[in-house]
């Protein structure tokens, strides 16, 4: 393992500063593990609040500013922050116009979410949830974990409360999104634990995993490995089918580079997830090519999709303003 690094006990606290000193006009420090908008949002306005473990940047601290997060709270590497921290979290966009809090289906997110909630209430905050579980899996009966589509979520959910919606609204927004969205991912390496050295499992020189989750958890399915153009048609048919898309449909695409993926194998991905969309009379409306959320040097990526209707259009193209994403 080759990574420029310091004192591996350090990493947490060292990458969180080093990202609020690279984007001191749209993100800042706050208690350690905290991450906020430079420019707090008025507090007649819903806050959004997520969590997750750090070392797959730009998920989920660089999804903080100006029309995402207000907050994010960081966890240590892979690691999930504990109750307490998400409760200061929560804390600092404590708001009559409530909070929205975007989990990601882990074990350890779902466990420090739920006992933070309960203390939240205690402290008369009012905080609803929203559960992110959009991978696709190679059974129906296996429960999806959640992937990078809390970037659809954390965009969308998010341009609607700085529009001013309430908080009914921007969660019935998030819900939209997460009824309408899909993820599946794909490995052909996989990574070293930034920490310790660890590697995450096996895999062949030759193979391949599909729905290998972020980490390289197991459960997927390995196959050899497969031309770029053979494994964006076979997962794009999975989302496809996961969607019941139909002809005359409109979707918003992402590739979701896992870390090792260079930014070309990204694009030639794209291409050939559209052209096979679209001959199924599918339209790519809208689309993205990029790192969202990583898990260090794991070569593969995440194809990502969300039906689209102009309700969600309109706020996807809302303006933002944060380390991993702009629109202006």
């Amino acid at each position: 393992m080759k990574k420029f690094i310091n004192d591996p006990d350090n990493l947490t606290q060292e990458l969180l500063e080093g990202m609020c000193m690279a984007y001191p006009n749209k993100v800042k420090l706050e208690k350690e593990k905290l991450v906020c908008r430079a420019e707090a949002k008025p507090t007649d306005k819903v806050a959004l609040v997520s969590l997750g473990g750090t070392g797959h940047e730009p998920a989920v601290q660089g999804f903080v500013g100006m029309g995402m997060l207000d907050v994010c709270v960081a966890g240590d590497i892979w690691a999930a922050p504990g109750p307490p921290t998400l409760l200061e979290g929560l804390k600092e966009v404590k708001r009559d116009a409530g909070t929205l809090l975007i989990t990601l289906n882990h074990a350890g997110d779902i466990m420090s979410a739920n006992m933070a909630k309960q203390m939240a209430e205690m402290e008369g905050i009012k905080v609803v949830e929203v559960i992110t579980k959009e991978e696709i899996r190679p059974t129906e009966d296996e429960e999806g974990r959640g992937l990078g589509g809390c970037f659809f979520v954390s965009k969308i959910a998010g341009a609607a409360a700085d529009a001013g919606s309430d908080l009914d609204e921007v969660v019935r927004i998030a819900n939209k999104v997460n009824d309408q969205m899909a993820a599946i991912a794909v490995l052909s390496e996989l990574a070293t634990h930034p920490q310790t050295g660890g590697v995450c499992g096996t895999l062949g020189e030759d193979e391949m995993e599909i729905c290998a989750g972020q980490h390289g958890e197991g459960g997927g399915v390995v196959v050899p490995m497969a031309s770029a153009k053979e494994t964006a048609e076979m997962l794009a048919d999975k989302i496809i089918a996961k969607l019941g898309l139909t002809d005359g449909d409109e979707i918003c695409l992402i590739v979701n580079g896992s870390g090792k993926t260079t930014q070309m194998e990204q694009y030639i991905t794209f291409r050939d997830a559209k052209n096979f969309f679209e001959a199924k009379g599918i339209t790519v409306a809208r689309g993205h090519a990029a790192e969202v959320l990583t898990v260090q040097e794991a070569g593969g990526y995440q194809l990502m999709a969300l039906k689209l209707d102009d309700e969600l259009k309109a706020l996807w193209d809302a303006p933002c303003d944060t380390p991993a994403y702009t629109v202006r």
